[in-house]
């Protein structure tokens, strides 16, 4: 995580003083990179002791080792990108937020994904009887995409969106079967039960959420999306972006793992869906 990522996750632990200084460098990080700590203090009208003891907070030395940190984080991979949209925000400031807000957390997210776990669950997909994709609330809509994605496949395949029947087929779960749960934060309640109901029942739980959630803990396999938002303000909009590609690279490679017969399959299932669209 580079350091704007911290400085944004860290804001509700500063004092008001700290907070000041957050905002002055979230606000233009390269003119904090540029500045003197006395104009950075002046900026956010704070003390210079302030700034460095907002500086050690984040685990740097001190203002130099901080600005070398910050320039770091803007020299590597995706540039921060202030993800905030304000009320006085017109239609193009809005507009850019949401498009390179999006497109950055993507990119946090590929890096933070596990590879290897990937690659296992591909295994486990492959191999199953039965394949079950649930959420809830905004995670709803991925479980579903992934039932579009997976129902070509020619594997028993089930998605519900009500928590009372994604219970009662979790109660007929057993082993062979792969139960996919989703959620951003991995806190909802009844995700949890439906993941401890699978396991009892010695079913393969895979969690498409936070690694170290109530969620995460319950399931056999985690991949966790490291993308940071703030679910208690707003609609989850990058997760669930990242999410749909998860799903879409999980599809990608149950179709590679299953060989060139199962892709000719797959084409045979699209060219019968030509006469169903106007042609061009």
């Amino acid at each position: 995580m580079n350091i704007l990522e911290k400085i944004t996750q860290a804001k509700d632990t500063f004092s008001k003083s700290e907070k000041k200084v957050a905002e002055v460098i979230l606000a233009n990080p390269q003119t904090a990179i540029h500045s003197s700590i006395a104009t950075l203090a002046n900026m956010s009208d704070v003390s210079e002791p302030t700034v460095n003891r907002f500086c050690r907070r984040l685990n740097t030395k001190g203002f130099p080792d901080f600005k070398l940190h910050l320039a770091q984080s803007l020299a590597n991979g995706t540039p921060y990108v202030n993800r905030h949209v304000d009320e006085n925000d017109g239609p193009e400031e809005y507009t850019n937020k949401i498009f390179e807000s999006t497109m950055a957390a993507l990119d946090i997210a590929r890096q933070s994904v596990d590879i290897n776990t990937v690659n296992r669950v591909v295994d486990l997909l492959t191999q199953a009887k039965h394949i079950s994709f649930f959420g809830l609330g905004a995670s709803a809509s991925v479980a579903h995409d992934a039932l579009n994605k997976f129902f070509r496949f020619n594997v028993p395949v089930m998605y519900f969106e009500d928590i009372v029947m994604q219970r009662m087929s979790t109660m007929n779960s057993q082993v062979g079967d792969v139960i996919v749960l989703i959620s951003h934060t991995g806190r909802t309640k009844s995700l949890v039960e439906i993941a401890q109901i699978a396991r009892a029942n010695d079913a393969t739980v895979v969690g498409i959420t936070a690694k170290n959630s109530p969620l995460g803990k319950e399931c056999n396999y985690v991949l966790s999306l490291d993308v940071p938002e703030d679910t208690d303000m707003y609609m989850p909009m990058a997760s669930r972006i990242a999410q749909l590609t998860l799903i879409d690279i999980l599809a990608t490679g149950f179709t590679l793992r299953r060989g060139n017969k199962f892709r000719d399959n797959l084409k045979r299932v699209k060219e019968s869906l030509k006469d169903s669209r106007f042609s061009l």
